[in-house]
């Protein structure tokens, strides 16, 4: 479905959009090996990252081995926002707002690492492209916190943030940066460790905000087609 959606648009900008479910993981890279750029959804954690950046390789690396060009475009959409809400009511307040942004450092560290490593560096000598990092969901969810939060705080080299058209204009009012985002995930693990410790597992949070993520866009699709059915059978009716 990805190649005959690319195939129908025609459009070298377009980005099929692929969740990072393990069920999505493998039509991930069959896309990249048809050359058709993706967009991976649904991502929530390190774990997540990596497993979406591995398929986008073995994607890549498979278009190297059949003499194909290896300038598939891609991002890893890791959400952000969904973490903070989640834990809300769970943590101590002088503990809100953290965890999304731990999160993202977490994950920035594995994206650098990837960047920096041969296997990468090999492809990027075939004419490979990096497989950009995009933090999604960066829309400030509580109206006590900072409306630029995760703007300032997830400003990082080779990363992509596609925030709301609210937390923009917010941006564009009154927002500056504070310093770029450290490539060795800064203080990440010691924020991580007090929210195990305060009882929020953060390896079964993400598999269940990934869960929720998934029934949602399931729920999404759904009333869209039965839209389109109700609409088409008033239409008849009407003729």
């Amino acid at each position: 479905m990805a190649k005959q959606l690319h195939a129908r648009a025609s459009r070298p900008n377009l980005f099929i959009k692929i969740p990072g479910t393990p069920e999505g993981l493998p039509a991930i890279e069959e896309a990249i090996f048809a050359g058709v750029p993706v967009n991976v959804t649904l991502l929530f954690s390190r774990e997540h990252y990596v497993a979406a950046a591995d398929a986008y390789m073995r994607g890549i690396e498979r278009r190297i081995a059949a003499g194909l060009k290896a300038d598939v475009a891609s991002v890893a959409s890791v959400f952000i926002s969904r973490w903070d809400a989640a834990v809300t009511s769970k943590v101590p307040e002088a503990m809100h707002n953290r965890l999304g942004i731990a999160v993202a450092q977490r994950t920035y560290k594995a994206y650098r690492d990837l960047l920096d490593s041969p296997r990468w560096q090999r492809a990027c000598n075939e004419g490979a492209r990096p497989q950009r990092l995009l933090w999604a969901s960066t829309g400030t969810k509580d109206p006590k916190a900072p409306d630029i939060l995760y703007v300032k705080n997830l400003a990082a080299p080779f990363t992509v943030n596609t925030m709301p058209e609210k937390t923009l204009k917010a941006f564009a009012d009154h927002g500056e940066f504070g310093a770029l985002m450290a490539a060795d995930g800064g203080d990440c693990e010691d924020v991580l460790a007090q929210f195990e410790k305060a009882g929020v597992s953060v390896d079964a949070l993400a598999a269940q905000l990934q869960r929720e993520g998934a029934q949602s866009f399931v729920n999404s699709w759904n009333g869209l087609m039965e839209g389109i059915a109700s609409k088409s059978e008033a239409l008849k009716k009407a003729s």
